[in-house]
């Protein structure tokens, strides 16, 4: 099981009823935040989440509403008693982007490790595949692809082919090898092929890509920014690098994803409920996320 909670969902400044967009996925009780504007230590204690096993930071961009909040984030961490290393992520740029904001948070107990990418690496955290794409904004910024990979069925006439006793199947139905008299055994040595997992696609502050439709292909759950809800601003949106709610629910059917979360909303959108409408209109499986909001996904059925 997948949890995917969205503590904030505003795009460009916190408001009274709204903390900015991030998005925490947790696995096995580890976690990977995307995102950590000002006041996202705030949202995730209001959406009842922590971050005391975060795994991996992803940063979509280096914008503020993006960003700004990581040096209180870290320092509360620090003041947490974390040791381990934390993993952060995102565009080139991003250790002499931290490494300035760190100007306040200088003394960390925990060391931090940076993958700087290009969008095309794929790796792995929190048992999830992430694979990074890039998107068309205002300054170089990616969107993310998490999936949670699921094993293929035991398969018993397999293990009998491959001498795998059965003293060992149990445990390689769980892990990857198990050892019994002296002889190392792989689980693939008794699992069928690879099932369906669980993915999850977020992608906010772009126009439409080619792109977004690839990594968003099939997704479980679709995560897209719907900075504008009227049509009547496709004008400012291209300008600003960002995307309607019908564009993003366009996207969300051509990528064949099962639901649509719509987020970081313009500060000047105070209820995103009042156009969604519209983009039900286009992709009936479209919701309009709030603060807070949380799922439990789930592998499918055989």
């Amino acid at each position: 099981m997948l949890e995917v909670t969205l503590p904030g969902t505003g795009g460009t400044m916190p408001l009274k009823n709204r903390w900015l967009t991030c998005c925490l996925l947790r696995h096995e009780g580890e976690t990977v935040l995307i995102d950590c504007g000002e006041g996202t230590q705030i949202a995730l204690r209001c959406a009842g989440k922590t971050v005391q096993r975060l795994k991996l930071l992803c940063f979509t961009h280096y914008h503020a509403d993006h960003i700004s909040g990581l040096p209180g984030l870290l320092l509360s961490m620090g003041l947490d008693g974390r040791t381990e290393p934390l993993t952060l992520a995102g565009p080139r740029g991003l250790k002499r982007t931290v490494d300035g904001l760190r100007v306040i948070a200088p003394e960390l107990p925990f060391p931090l490790e940076y993958l700087e990418l290009d969008g095309t690496e794929s790796f792995s955290a929190a048992g999830l595949t992430v694979e990074p794409f890039a998107v068309s904004h205002t300054m170089p910024c990616l969107g993310y692809r998490l999936t949670l990979p699921r094993a293929g069925k035991f398969d018993p006439e397999k293990a009998r082919r491959n001498a795998v006793p059965m003293a060992v199947w149990s445990r390689l139905q769980k892990q990857e090898t198990a050892e019994y008299d002296g002889i190392v055994y792989d689980r693939s040595q008794v699992l069928g092929p690879p099932r369906a997992g669980i993915s999850v696609t977020y992608c906010t502050d772009t126009r439409p890509v080619p792109a977004l439709l690839q990594y968003a292909d099939h997704a479980d759950l679709l995560i897209l920014e719907g900075m504008y809800g009227e049509d009547d601003r496709r004008g400012k949106a291209v300008e600003t690098r960002h995307m309607l709610f019908s564009e993003a629910a366009a996207a969300a059917r051509d990528a064949h994803a099962k639901r649509l979360w719509l987020t970081h909303y313009s500060p000047s959108l105070p209820n995103p409920q009042d156009y969604l409408a519209d983009a039900r209109a286009v992709f009936p499986q479209a919701e309009c996320a709030a603060d807070g909001q949380s799922i439990d996904l789930s592998f499918p059925e055989d």
